[in-house]
C-alpha cells in the first residue's frame, strides 16, 4: 500500500436539462446521449473557460461564421442552438468531480495526453503475450495536437477519416469532450457542422431501421432544419463516433450494402459502415475512437491516419495537471460550503511534495502515465486533505473510479455472453490480488499473471476474450516494475488497487476451493432430483420392509444443509484472515492506513531510504477496510452497474461473518493507530447498527499521538459520534487538532467523561467550540486537560463563560497555556462563578506574585471546595491549585506557603517540592508532569525552575534534623539531579 483518467467518460454530462435528468446520476454519460434534445437549454448563456493545451479561453459561440455554408437566418440560428445544447451538455460535471468544490470545472484544468501517429503496419504486428510496456514512437511518425488530425498525410493527400485508439484510462473520452467544446466556442474553424454519436448509444438501438437524417434529428433537434444541407457541407461537416468498440460491424458487401442516400432508413450499423466507406457523405469528416482490440473492425483503406493515445508519457504533463487541480481556490470546501478551505500556501505545499515524488519515485511516475490515474491521485488526495462530502468513504473513490472508466463496456460487442469488462477484471485480476496479498507479495512474474489469466480457459471464445483484455485493460491494472533488481517483474499500478481487487473478489465470491466447487455441483444435483427420489423412496419403504430406506430418505435431505454450512465455514475463514490482517501484531506501531497512503503519494519528509526500495514487509491493512466498503449498501449499488452484482444474502451472511470474529479480537487494547484504522474499517462499512454492536465494549478512545487531520476527525465522529454508551475517556494528545477538528468531534466530546486535549496548540478561536462543549446540556465532563496549549488571557476568558453555566467539570488543567497575569487575575475574579470545580492546574504560566495570590485567595474561599470538606467529614482532603513554575519571588512564595497553611478550610496551594520542612506529598505529581513534558517546554526556563526547586530542597535538608525528612528530601533532590542530567543530555 505504498501508495483517473483525466476525464472519465462517465463525467460527459448527466442531461442538458434539468427536467431530463434522472433521479439517478450514476447512469453513464453514453446512455444519456440517447435523450433527445430540444431547443434553448435554460441555464443562460454559456460560460468562458480557460484551457491547456491548444483550448479555448472567454470564448463564446461564434456568430456569423456560416454565411458560405448556411446562409440562411434560420440556419444559422439552429447551428448556434446546436453549439449552446452541446457547450451545456459536454459542461455538466457528475457527482464524483462536485467533490473538489461547488464552481470546480473540469476545463479549467484540462491538459491534452499525448496523441502519437501509428501505421497501419504497426497495428498488425502482433503485440507481445503481456503488452505493457509503452511502445517508443517510429522515427519520422510526429507527435500530434488535437488540431492536426486533419491535417495533410505525408503524401500531401487531405485526411477525411482519423481513428484514435488507446487502452482504458487513456483519455479518448476527454479528447471528444475538448474536441466538441472546442467547436463550441469556436475553436475548430475548419467544421461549420459538428455532430457526435455514442456508438453505445447506436448498438442498444439494435436492428430498428433509421435513416441517418432520423438519427440526427432524434437526438439533436435544433439540426432539423439544416439536414438538407449536410451533403453540401463536404468537409466542412464533421461526425464523431466514440466507443466505435460497442459497435459490430460488417464490410463485406454482403453484409451491409451500399446505400448513398442520408434518409433510407437502415440498421445503424449499417449508416455506421456506409459513412466510413465514403459512400455516404463522401466528402464528409469523421473521427473514431475505439480501443485497440477493435481497430480492426474497420479496413485501413478506409482510414486516412491512425493516432495513439499515450496517456501522460511526459513527467511535466502530470505535474501541469496536478498543478491545475489542486490548486483549485475552493478545493477545500465541503458539500454545502461547511469545513475549511486550504489556504493557498497549504495547496502550493501539497504539489510541491507531490511533484517531488513524482521526480523520485518512478514507479508513481509510471502509474501516473494514465491519466485516470491522475485523478485517482487527486481525488485521494482531496480525500485525505479536505473537509469530506457526507457519506464518501475511501472505498467509494475506487468504486466510482472504476464506474468512470468501465460503467458500460462489455469486453467484446460480438460475444454472445455481453460479459461486462469489469466482471472479467474481478475474475482475473482480482484472482491475482488475491494470491499476492495472501502470499504477502507485489511484485508478479510473468508466469504469475499468466497463471491467473489463463486459469479455467479451455475453449477458443474463452482465448479470444482474454486476447481483448490483454490488449484493452490489463495495462490499466498492471505496470511494468520500474524499481532497481525488479526487472521483468510486474506491479499493480496503484498498490492500493490491489487490495480492492483481492477484496472485491473476496466479497463476490469468486474464491472457491475445489472441495466447495464439487460440492456446489452436488448440492445442487441432489437438489434437483431429491424430491423425485424422496418420493420413491417413501413409496417402496411401505411396501417393503427395508430399514435402511428411510436412513437414505435422510441422508438426501442432509446433503444441502452440509454444503451450506461448508460455505459458512469458508465465509467464517475469510473472516478470519481479515480480521488477523487488521490486527496483526507486528503493524501496531507503524502508521494508521491513511496516513500510509498520504505518504505513499506525497512522500515522507526528512531522511529516509531510496524512494524506489520496497519496505522490508508488505503490509495489506487496506484489504479488511475495502472488504468492509464493498459490502456497504452504495457500492453495493454501484458495482452492480459495472456487472459484478453481490447479493444482499451474501452481504449480510459475509457481515455476520466478520461481526462476529471482530467481536472477539476487538476488545483487546490497540494502540492509537491501530485503534484509528479499527475505526476507520467502520467508517468504510457504513453500517451504523453493526459498529453500535461490534464497539459497545469500547470505554476509552485512545488516539495520543495520531495526527487528526479533517477525514480523520470525520472518521471518529461518524462511527463513534451516535453511539449511546459513555466513554470513560477521551485521550486526543499531541494530536495536531485545530478548532475545525474539535467542532467536527463535538458528538464524540459529548459521550466523553473525561477529555485530554494537551499539546494541540489550540488557541483562543478554539474556546470557542469548547465553550459550546461546556455549554451543551448533553455535556458530562468531568475532567478537562488543556494543558500545553497557547489559550492565551483571551482565550481563558471564552473558556470561563463555559465553565459558568456547566455543572460537570470538577479538574481542569491549565498547565502551561500562557495565560500570564492577565489571565490568572481573570480566573482569580471569575472562578467562584463555577460551583463545582475540585481541582485546577495553572502551574509554569508565568504568573507573578501578586496575579497568584489573588487566584490562591479566590481558591482558598470557593465554596465548593468548602461542600466537599464539610462532607468528608473534616477529613483534609482538598484539591491543590497548583501553582509551581510560575516567576514567583522568593517572598511571594513563602506568603502562598503560609496562605496554604492556613488553619481554615478551601483549596491547598502547591508552590514547590517543600512544605517548610517536609517534602510536598504532591512532589511525585509535579515531576511527572514536568518528566512528560520536558520535551516541549522551553529548557531554559525548565532548568532554571529545576534548579531553584533543588536549591529549595537543599535549603529545607538543612533545616530540618529529622533523619526521616532529610531522608525523602535527598530522594527527591535525586529525581531533580536527574532530570537536570536529562535535560542537559538531550539539549546537547
Amino acid at each position: 500500500m505504498r501508495w483517473g483518467h483525466h476525464l472519465p467518460r462517465a463525467s460527459w454530462g448527466s442531461g442538458f436539462r434539468r427536467a431530463l435528468q434522472r433521479p439517478d446520476d450514476r447512469i453513464p454519460f453514453l446512455i444519456h446521449w440517447s435523450w433527445p434534445l430540444q431547443g434553448e437549454h435554460p441555464f443562460g448563456p454559456p460560460r468562458a473557460f480557460i484551457r491547456h493545451h491548444g483550448s479555448s479561453a472567454d470564448s463564446a459561440p461564434p456568430s456569423g461564421r456560416h454565411g458560405r455554408l448556411f446562409p440562411s437566418a434560420s440556419a444559422t440560428e439552429a447551428i448556434q442552438r446546436h453549439r449552446r445544447n452541446l457547450a451545456e451538455w459536454f459542461s455538466r460535471l457528475p457527482r464524483e468531480e462536485r467533490q473538489f468544490g461547488p464552481t470546480f470545472a473540469l476545463d479549467t484544468v484540462h491538459v491534452d495526453p499525448v496523441i502519437r501517429e501509428s501505421t497501419p503496419d504497426e497495428l498488425l504486428r502482433p503485440p507481445a503475450e503481456l503488452a505493457l510496456e509503452h511502445q517508443p514512437p517510429q522515427a519520422g511518425l510526429p507527435q500530434l495536437a488535437l488540431s492536426q488530425l486533419f491535417n495533410l498525410d505525408a503524401c500531401g493527400r487531405r485526411v477525411q477519416t482519423v481513428v484514435l485508439y488507446g487502452t482504458v484510462g487513456t483519455g479518448k473520452s476527454t479528447l471528444v469532450r475538448k474536441m466538441v467544446l472546442d467547436w463550441c466556442y469556436g475553436r475548430l474553424p475548419a467544421f461549420e457542422l459538428l455532430i457526435p454519436f455514442s456508438c453505445e448509444d447506436l448498438s442498444s438501438l439494435g436492428p430498428a431501421p433509421a435513416s441517418l437524417c432520423q438519427l440526427v434529428a432524434q437526438r439533436y433537434t435544433p439540426l432539423k432544419e439544416v439536414l438538407p444541407l449536410m451533403a453540401a457541407a463536404g468537409s466542412h461537416l464533421l461526425f464523431v463516433l466514440h466507443g466505435l468498440e460497442h459497435l459490430n460491424l460488417d464490410f463485406r458487401l454482403a453484409g451491409t450494402g451500399l446505400c448513398s442516400d442520408p434518409e433510407e432508413p437502415q440498421e445503424p450499423a449499417a449508416i455506421i459502415v456506409n459513412l466510413l466507406r465514403k459512400y455516404m457523405l463522401p466528402q464528409a469528416s469523421i473521427l473514431v475512437t475505439t480501443r485497440p482490440s477493435a481497430i480492426g473492425r474497420i479496413p485501413s483503406k478506409y482510414v486516412g491516419r491512425y493516432g495513439e493515445i499515450c496517456g501522460f508519457s511526459d513527467t511535466n504533463l502530470q505535474k501541469l495537471y496536478f498543478q491545475l487541480r489542486l490548486n483549485q481556490p475552493d478545493c477545500g470546501y465541503a458539500v454545502g460550503g461547511s469545513g475549511v478551505s486550504a489556504t493557498p500556501a497549504q495547496r502550493d505545499h501539497l504539489v510541491q511534495m507531490l511533484s517531488r515524488n513524482l521526480e523520485g519515485h518512478h514507479q508513481i511516475a509510471a502509474a501516473c502515465f494514465l491519466p485516470s490515474y491522475c485523478w485517482l491521485v487527486c481525488a485521494t488526495l482531496h480525500f485525505l486533505h479536505a473537509p469530506t462530502p457526507a457519506g464518501q468513504t475511501l472505498t467509494s473513490i475506487y468504486t466510482s473510479f472504476l464506474r468512470l472508466n468501465f460503467s458500460g463496456e462489455t469486453l467484446d460487442s460480438t460475444d454472445p455472453s455481453n460479459l461486462s469488462l469489469m466482471a472479467y477484471a474481478a475474475r482475473t485480476m482480482g484472482k491475482l490480488a488475491y494470491e499476492g496479498v495472501s502470499s504477502r507479495k507485489t511484485y508478479f512474474s510473468e508466469e504469475d499473471v499468466c497463471g491467473c489469466l489463463e486459469a479455467g480457459i479451455r475453449t477458443e471464445e474463452e482465448f479470444q476474450l482474454l486476447h481483448i483484455f490483454r490488449r484493452d485493460a490489463l495495462r490499466f491494472f498492471l505496470a511494468p516494475c520500474v524499481e532497481p533488481g525488479r526487472a521483468g517483474t510486474f506491479v499493480f499500478t496503484v498498490p492500493a488497487m490491489q487490495e480492492y481487487l483481492a477484496a472485491l473478489y473476496i466479497v463476490l465470491g469468486l474464491r472457491k476451493t475445489t472441495l466447495q466447487k464439487v460440492g456446489k455441483e452436488v448440492a445442487e444435483l441432489v437438489g434437483r432430483v431429491g424430491e423425485d427420489v424422496s418420493l420413491v423412496l417413501g413409496i417402496m419403504a411401505k411396501l417393503l420392509p427395508l430399514r435402511a430406506l428411510p436412513l437414505l430418505f435422510n441422508l438426501i435431505k442432509v446433503v444441502p444443509r452440509v454444503f451450506g454450512r461448508m460455505v459458512g465455514k469458508s465465509r467464517e475463514a475469510v473472516a478470519q484472515a481479515m480480521v488477523l490482517e487488521m490486527f496483526r501484531e507486528e503493524d501496531y506501531y507503524n502508521d494508521d492506513v491513511l496516513d500510509q497512503m498520504g505518504a505513499s503519494i506525497l512522500g515522507v519528509e526528512g531522511p529516509r531510504r531510496h524512494p524506489d526500495e520496497p519496505p522490508e514487509d508488505e503490509v495489506f491493512e487496506l484489504f479488511p477496510m475495502f472488504m468492509g466498503g464493498l459490502l456497504s449498501a452504495h457500492n453495493r449499488a454501484v458495482l452492480a452497474q459495472l456487472g459484478c452484482p453481490i447479493k444482499n444474502l451474501d452481504a449480510l451472511e459475509n457481515a455476520q461473518a466478520i461481526k462476529k470474529k471482530l467481536g472477539k479480537l476487538g476488545r483487546q487494547a490497540l494502540p492509537p493507530s491501530e485503534l484509528l484504522d479499527h475505526l476507520f474499517f467502520h467508517y468504510e462499512f457504513q453500517n451504523q447498527r453493526f459498529s453500535a454492536e461490534v464497539l459497545s465494549s469500547l470505554r476509552q478512545l485512545n488516539l495520543a499521538g495520531v495526527r487528526m487531520t479533517p477525514v480523520k476527525c470525520t472518521v471518529v465522529a461518524a462511527v463513534l459520534g451516535s453511539g449511546r454508551h459513555a466513554l470513560d475517556e477521551v485521550n486526543l494528545a499531541s494530536c495536531q487538532l485545530d478548532p475545525a477538528g474539535l467542532h467536527t468531534l463535538m458528538p464524540v466530546f459529548l459521550r466523553a467523561r473525561k477529555l485530554g486535549l494537551q499539546l494541540n496548540s489550540l488557541g483562543p478561536e478554539a474556546c470557542k467550540d469548547l465553550r459550546d462543549l461546556l455549554l451543551h446540556d448533553q455535556c458530562q465532563i468531568t475532567t478537562l486537560r488543556l494543558s500545553n496549549n497557547p489559550l492565551t488571557a483571551a482565550g481563558v476568558a471564552v473558556l470561563m463563560e463555559g465553565l459558568a453555566g456547566n455543572t460537570s467539570v470538577t479538574h481542569l488543567s491549565l498547565l502551561h497555556t500562557g495565560l500570564g497575569d492577565e489571565g490568572l487575575e481573570l480566573l482569580a475574579a471569575q472562578l467562584d462563578r463555577n460551583r463545582q470545580l475540585q481541582e485546577l492546574n495553572v502551574a509554569y504560566n508565568g504568573a507573578g506574585d501578586t496575579a497568584a495570590l489573588a487566584l490562591a485567595r479566590a481558591a482558598r474561599e470557593h465554596p465548593s471546595l468548602e461542600l466537599l470538606q464539610a462532607l468528608l467529614n473534616g477529613i483534609d482532603f482538598l484539591s491543590p491549585a497548583s501553582l509551581y513554575f510560575n516567576e514567583l519571588s522568593s517572598e511571594g512564595r513563602q506568603v502562598l506557603r503560609d496562605l496554604g497553611g492556613a488553619a481554615e478550610g478551601g483549596a491547598r496551594v502547591v508552590v514547590s517540592l517543600t512544605e517548610g520542612t517536609a517534602v510536598s506529598e504532591y512532589w511525585s505529581v509535579i515531576l511527572s508532569e514536568v518528566q512528560r513534558n520536558l520535551n516541549s517546554w522551553d529548557r531554559a526556563r525548565v532548568q532554571r525552575h529545576l534548579e531553584l526547586l533543588l536549591r529549595d530542597l537543599e535549603d529545607s535538608r538543612g533545616a530540618t534534623l529529622n533523619p526521616w525528612r532529610k531522608a525523602q528530601l535527598l530522594r527527591v533532590e535525586g529525581e531533580v539531579r536527574a532530570l537536570l542530567e536529562q535535560l542537559g543530555s538531550s539539549g546537547s
